[in-house]
């Protein structure tokens, strides 16, 4: 599950004579994006039966994806952000939708790691340029909706688009699913041409700037309690299709309509974070990362009721979006001037938590603690996030307090 950037300072401002269609294909790469992201988790049995490995083995595969947004981010958002954004963008959907039709062609598991893995690198960079892009478009009073305008594709992708691949995939196998995905950036990369007008780089972008974000601890702790709690939700959250059919007891059907109401989740989560980021940045941090913990315990103990785990499912992802959402505009609020790599860097960050969580998800299923295991994981990982928030807290309180330098 991933979030933008506000818009750069320096965005230019750009006429598009259909701004509503110019915001809808920004808009429907997020949807496409969203819906490849998550739509492994729902088919995961048959994506392990299809190259031949056990589903632990084939949750490396969601590993490996997350893992080309941690690689690609950064090294996109560092290069490209000089670039034309519109070619930039094109370029990006063009090849997501290249690489996920390797992934849907796979014929080992090695090929498929690798196909998944370059399918992940577009993804973070696509999300900062498209969030620049889209406030250029709008009105000066509007920026922050053209934003979240482009956010909310990879919202509707997590209640429609990955329900929908999903019940395609076990239908029409796996392989079904990703041919969509490559689809729907065809789509994509044809109402970025039609409808988004041409848009510059930023012309004072410099590698120096972009990487000044580092020398700073808060964005260091800022993007730990990312990697780290956030990862107590994938850890569930990857190994959902056998949880809900091998401990709940349901069958293949029940798992579109656990993965809607994960999506249903982010997309009340996103909305409640808004109204607490007005509250306090930091308490939202806490309360998120902490009842997303409460909520994995819950997961766990009500996992073999079967129907009776959805509401769990609900709160996990609602209250993972409260922390995600806040936790970019704490990451926004110290890295600066660089916000193209700030803006990626979440992605990088939470990625890295979809890799940690999946990969900690199939290490002890694969020890043979079962599929409930990951809920076990998740909490501890919850733990270990709440606690770094805490003390980025009082280094910044330390920080505040600190006297002066004289001169």
């Amino acid at each position: 599950m991933t979030t933008t950037a506000p818009p750069s300072p320096v965005a230019p401002a750009t006429r598009a004579p259909h701004y509503l269609l110019a915001v809808l294909a920004l808009a429907m790469g997020g949807f496409s994006i969203g819906t490849t992201e998550f739509v492994t988790m729902g088919l995961i049995r048959e994506i392990a039966g299809g190259v031949d490995v056990s589903i632990p083995s084939a949750g490396h595969v969601i590993s490996a994806y997350a893992l080309g947004v941690v690689v690609g981010a950064p090294v996109l958002a560092f290069f490209g952000a000089r670039w034309p954004r519109r070619g930039l963008l094109i370029g990006l959907m063009a090849t997501f939708g290249i690489f996920n039709a390797l992934s849907a062609v796979a014929t080992s598991f090695s090929w498929l790691m690798l196909a998944r893995f370059l399918g992940g690198v577009p993804h973070g960079a696509y999300f900062g340029v498209a969030s620049l892009v889209a406030a250029s478009l709008a009105p000066a009073d509007r920026k922050g909706r053209a934003v979240a305008s482009v956010m909310l594709g990879l919202s509707v992708a997590n209640v429609v688009g990955v329900p929908a691949a999903t019940w395609l995939g076990q239908h029409l196998g796996w392989r079904s699913a990703y041919w969509a995905v490559a689809a729907l950036a065809v789509i994509t990369v044809a109402m970025i041409v039609a409808f988004v007008p041409s848009c510059p780089g930023d012309s004072e972008a410099t590698g120096r700037r972009e990487l000044g974000a580092f020398a700073q601890p808060q964005v260091w702790l800022t993007l730990l309690a990312g990697a780290i709690g956030f990862g107590g939700m994938f850890a569930v959250f990857s190994y959902v299709a056998p949880t809900v059919t091998e401990v709940g007891g349901l069958g293949d059907g029940a798992v579109p309509v656990f993965l809607l109401v994960f999506g249903l989740g982010m997309v009340v989560g996103t909305w409640a974070a808004g109204e607490l980021a007005d509250w306090s940045v930091y308490r939202s941090l806490l309360l998120g990362s902490a009842g997303m913990g409460v909520a994995l315990v819950a997961f766990y103990l009500l996992a073999p009721t079967g129907w009776g785990l959805l509401p769990v499912a609900f709160a996990v992802t609602a209250l993972g979006s409260v922390l995600v959402v806040n936790l970019q505009l704490r990451l926004m609020d110290v890295a600066g001037d660089a916000q193209t790599l700030g803006a990626a860097m979440n992605h990088a960050s939470l990625n890295a938590a979809n890799a940690l969580g999946a990969w900690l998800g199939g290490v002890v299923i694969a020890g043979g603690y079962g599929y409930r295991a990951p809920a076990l994981v998740g909490i501890g990982l919850s733990v270990a996030g709440f606690a770094v928030i805490v003390l980025s807290a009082a280094l910044q309180r330390r920080t505040n307090h600190a006297p002066a330098p004289t001169r």
